[in-house]
């Protein structure tokens, strides 16, 4: 058996590589709130959007991947729980039911599906990478533009237009940032 055999097995995703124990389950829970906290601080806004651009969507899905879907769920969970409570850590430092709140609560169940595709292997290859990160971007918007809508009484040609059309191409960079940073993770633990 080769030392990547040995390391990566089937249903592991890269958390579970480290060694096992309830500390580390809730470093890793908090740390993927941490992260996901600060990327939300990398924030431009979009002309004619209450919806910035961040580094946050990004982060959410690289915490469902590499923590797997329970962990991952938790981590969100407790990010979005953090921040409803007043914590400044949603996009641009804004806490509480922001007009985005939809799209955190869009990626607790993102991190729950490419935490389960990753156990499955999603993340240990470019395509299935690229594959898995769009499902939980498409996830993140049929939560977040609707919510979007209903928050500012947008019609949903507008929500549309101001929540998800001016997003797609950064998505995609996102994307594709993912499809290096998962496999090629994997192909460092195989080196070990």
């Amino acid at each position: 058996m080769s030392t990547a055999t040995a390391l990566a097995r089937p249903g592991q995703v890269l958390a579970d590589l480290l060694p096992a124990s309830r500390v580390r389950d809730a470093a890793l829970v908090v740390g993927g709130a941490a992260l996901t906290g600060l990327a939300a601080q990398l924030s431009l806004p979009v002309p004619g959007s209450p919806v910035p651009v961040t580094g946050q969507t990004f982060a959410a899905l690289l915490v469902g991947t590499a923590l797997g879907a329970g962990r991952g769920v938790l981590s969100l969970a407790l990010y979005a729980l953090v921040g409803l409570a007043g914590v400044p850590w949603f996009a641009g430092g804004a806490s509480g039911a922001v007009p985005s709140l939809g799209y955190v609560l869009g990626m607790l169940l993102a991190a729950a599906a490419v935490g389960a595709l990753a156990r499955r292997g999603a993340d240990r290859s470019v395509w299935r990478t690229a594959g898995a990160m769009l499902l939980g971007e498409a996830i993140i918007y049929a939560v977040g533009v609707p919510y979007l809508a209903l928050a500012t009484g947008m019609s949903a040609g507008a929500a549309i237009a101001a929540g998800l059309t001016p997003f797609l191409i950064g998505d995609a960079l996102k994307a594709a940032l993912a499809m290096g940073v998962l496999p090629t993770a994997w192909k460092l633990v195989g080196k070990r």
